[in-house]
Parts: structure tokens; C-alpha cells; sequence
């Protein structure tokens, strides 16, 4: 008879071939993340994860609301997306930054939205470390990645007329005041960071490297582990699959470039997809396994920049995202918005499906949907639009509609939102921005 072999695998069982590492999802014949206790399984023992999505330019203010709470919760058209999931989602409203408000339109609206920094006009950057690299600092050692920072477009150079850098424009994540992370715009080059993959490794699946090790270890879990992990490897290599393809569209684009830098291209011809609904679901899917991978718990998503050129013509939208920005009660601004938060429910809905004990990665983790300003009309960023979905193991109460707009400037703001979040995973910071205290009712 076959000895039990669950109390001999560690939670971090990783398959491992060929230059190539592949973390397990959770797994109930496994040890919780290494642990033997009687906890395993509940919601403290599991990690805590943060991601957070960017819209730029405002959204339709008609219907970008919601009433109630619950599974009595009412959405407006614009939050539709997140109707399945509105039990694990809060609606918050009336947060904002206080530096981003008096500065002038765009790039000083952008360029801290995530830090609540004052931003230096000018040749030179200054403004702060953004929330999701303080907590990259502080947990990122727990992980093979502190951090993933993808973008859905490129960034732009120059400056604006309000004598800001465009840098501000185009980068939401700063590892401190003068350098924004750089963030990566090529799926395949996403993926391949999840794997490490590289030079000749890319001719070979990710999955034929580890499928010894994998076929093993289906021996040795129950028979409803083996569906996960089955499930789950399917899923690694659908991802790869389509990473690949765009691998291939990115090296046809290089070597038509010849000496010009791809950045300074217009996709499709700078090897992006043409067709940004692949781009952005196959980001979301990215962020999704390296969560589950528990090779970072620590990611952002910008979605678009600032003054964003992204052209949307499968929703009959004829105007660029940022022109069509300034008539943001159009039906066509409202379709664009929807659109934006199908991409957060999209991501929410692949968490939700992720078994983590009693639980989901989604209950485990806090997903932020974030826009940098109201209306696009008027370049209002007095009222930041924000959504939230996931627990952060069951220390953030969902289901909710949070409406600080009354509040005074010292309760509504957004870094006091982002200390709270800290504080929930783990980093007890006296102060984070402008705040030097937690916000209140959250």
C-alpha cells in the first residue's frame, strides 16, 4: 500500500525542469503554505494579494453608481460587469487627492494617483513611491516576484502643456520619487517572467518541462486535487499558447522596425494586438495565474494611460479614448466605461473560480479599479471613481456602498484609503502620502 504522502509535500511544492518553475494553486491534500497546523485552511493562513486596475479620463457619471448593499446592492448601467459579484465588491465613492486637484489637467492627475504625492513640473521627476511598491518592499520577499507591473499601452515621452512630464501620463507604479517601475506591454515578455523564461527555453513548453514531475505528483494528491491540477495546467497552457502567438508578432514587428524603437510605434505595427480586447484579457489572465502561482502578490494593471489614443471599434465608438472622454455623458462614453469595469469583473470572476481552502484567491485578495479623474469634460479629480472586489482575507467587509463625499478633505482621502490597505496586509506604516491616519468607516 502506498504510504500517505500529505504530510510529506510542503504547500510550496513547485514542478521544476529545465530552467523553468511552476507553482502550485492550493491544493487540499497539501499543506496550507507549509503549514501542518489545525489552522490549515483558514482565512488567515492564506497570502494576502493587491492589484490594482487603471482607467484613465474619467468615466459616464450617469451611471457609474450604485445604492444599497448586499445582494440588494443596485448598479448602475456603467457597473453591470460586476452584478455576479457585487456581494464581494464596495462601491466608493468621494476619495480623492488633494495633490492632483489645483495643478492642472492630465499628467498631474495621473502621475500620483497611486502615491498622493506633490509632482515637480519640469526637466526633472519628483514625486513619490506609489502604495503597490511599499508593500512590494515589504512583502515582495515572500515571493519569487515582489511585483508585476503590466500596461495594456505604451508610454508616451515629452511634456504637456501644463509643463509636466508625460512620464506622469504614463506610469502608475513609482519605486520612489524620481523613477517609475518600468512596466511591460508585451504579453509574451509577461508570461515569460512568470517562468523565467528565456533564450532557447521559449521553444519549449513550459508544461513538457515539468510533465514528469507533474505526472508524479497526480499519483500522490485525491482524486479532486487531480482535477485542479489538471484544470489548472490546461489553463497554464491556453495562456501560453496565446503568449506565444504574441511573441511571434512582437519579433515580425522588430525585425520590420529595423533601428526604430517600438515604442515610438502605433500598434498593431509595434507587435501589440491590434484588437486591445486580447490585449487586456490576456493581462488579466497573466495577473490571475501569478497570483495563483503565489509568484506575486503584489500587481498592477494600467488599462490605458492618461490622454489615452486607444480606438474601441467594437463598441461602435468612432471618437479616441481620450476625445471621447470630453463628452463623457455620451452613450458612447457610457459603452467605453462599461467596458473598462468588464475588465475588473473579468479578473474578479478568474479569482473567484481559484479554490483556496473554504475560500477563493478573490476572498484572499483586494482588487482596486481606480480613474484618475470624474469628468472628463471639466477634468475633475475632486471625486476619484473606485471600486473594490475581494476580502483581503475577510479583513475588508464587502458588499457595501461607501459614500465620503460629504466627509471633510482630511476623511476622504485617498492615501488614508491606501494606509488602510497596508495596514490590512501586514505593513503597520504611521503615515503613506498625505495621510497619517487610517480612513475611517472602512
Amino acid at each position: 500500500m502506498r504510504s500517505n504522502p500529505f504530510s510529506q509535500i510542503s504547500r510550496r511544492t513547485l514542478l521544476r525542469g529545465a530552467g523553468v518553475t511552476v507553482g502550485l494553486p492550493w491544493l487540499e491534500s497539501i499543506p496550507v503554505w507549509g503549514s501542518s497546523s489545525a489552522q490549515e485552511g483558514s482565512e488567515g493562513s492564506f497570502p494576502k494579494r493587491f492589484a490594482a486596475l487603471f482607467m484613465a479620463c474619467g468615466i459616464n457619471p450617469d451611471h457609474w453608481w450604485a445604492k444599497g448593499a448586499g445582494s440588494d446592492m443596485e448598479l448602475g448601467k456603467s457597473l453591470a460587469p460586476m452584478e455576479p459579484l457585487k456581494n464581494k465588491m464596495n462601491f466608493i465613492s468621494g476619495l480623492f487627492n488633494k495633490n492632483s486637484t489645483g495643478v492642472g489637467i492630465h499628467p498631474g492627475q495621473t502621475g500620483n494617483i497611486l502615491s498622493g504625492a506633490s509632482l515637480q513640473k519640469g526637466s526633472e521627476l519628483r514625486g513619490g513611491i506609489s502604495v503597490d511598491q511599499v508593500l512590494a518592499n515589504q512583502l515582495g520577499q515572500q515571493t519569487v516576484q515582489a511585483s508585476l507591473v503590466l500596461g495594456c499601452e505604451q508610454p508616451i515621452t515629452g511634456y504637456h502643456e501644463t509643463n509636466f512630464s508625460m512620464a506622469y501620463s504614463s506610469h502608475i507604479s513609482w519605486q520612489n520619487a524620481t523613477s517609475p517601475v518600468p512596466m511591460e506591454v508585451y504579453p509574451s515578455l509577461a508570461f515569460d517572467s512568470l517562468f523565467d523564461n528565456r533564450g532557447s527555453r521559449r521553444n519549449q513548453s513550459v508544461l513538457d518541462r515539468v510533465k514528469e514531475q507533474a505526472a508524479s505528483l497526480s499519483l500522490d494528491v485525491s482524486g479532486g486535487d487531480r482535477a485542479k491540477l489538471d484544470e489548472f495546467l490546461t489553463s497554464v497552457r491556453e495562456v501560453e499558447k496565446r503568449a506565444e502567438r504574441m511573441r511571434m508578432e512582437k519579433e515580425s514587428a522588430a525585425e520590420r522596425a529595423q533601428d526604430q524603437p517600438l515604442i515610438r510605434m502605433k500598434r498593431p505595427d509595434n507587435g501589440l494586438p491590434e484588437d486591445i480586447r486580447e490585449h487586456m484579457r490576456l493581462m488579466c489572465d497573466i495577473v490571475a495565474l501569478a497570483f495563483q502561482m503565489d509568484k506575486t502578490r503584489i500587481a498592477t494593471l494600467l488599462l490605458c494611460r492618461d490622454i489615452s489614443g486607444l480606438f474601441y471599434p467594437f463598441l461602435d465608438a468612432r471618437n479616441a479614448h481620450h476625445s471621447a472622454s470630453h463628452n463623457e455623458k455620451s452613450d458612447e462614453f457610457e459603452r467605453i466605461s462599461t467596458y473598462y469595469c468588464s475588465q475588473l469583473a473579468y479578473l474578479a470572476s478568474r479569482l473567484d473560480q481559484m479554490q483556496e481552502g473554504d475560500g477563493t484567491v478573490l476572498d484572499h485578495s483586494c482588487l482596486m479599479f481606480i480613474n484618475n479623474m470624474w469628468r472628463g469634460s471639466t477634468h475633475d479629480s475632486s471625486n476619484v471613481p473606485l471600486l473594490t472586489a475581494g476580502g483581503l482575507g475577510g479583513s475588508l467587509q464587502t458588499g457595501r456602498v461607501l459614500n465620503f463625499r460629504d466627509k471633510g478633505d482630511d476623511q476622504r482621502k485617498l492615501c488614508s484609503f491606501y494606509l488602510s490597505l497596508m495596514h490590512r496586509m501586514g505593513h503597520n506604516a504611521d503615515r503613506f502620502g498625505d495621510a497619517d491616519t487610517p480612513l475611517a468607516d472602512l
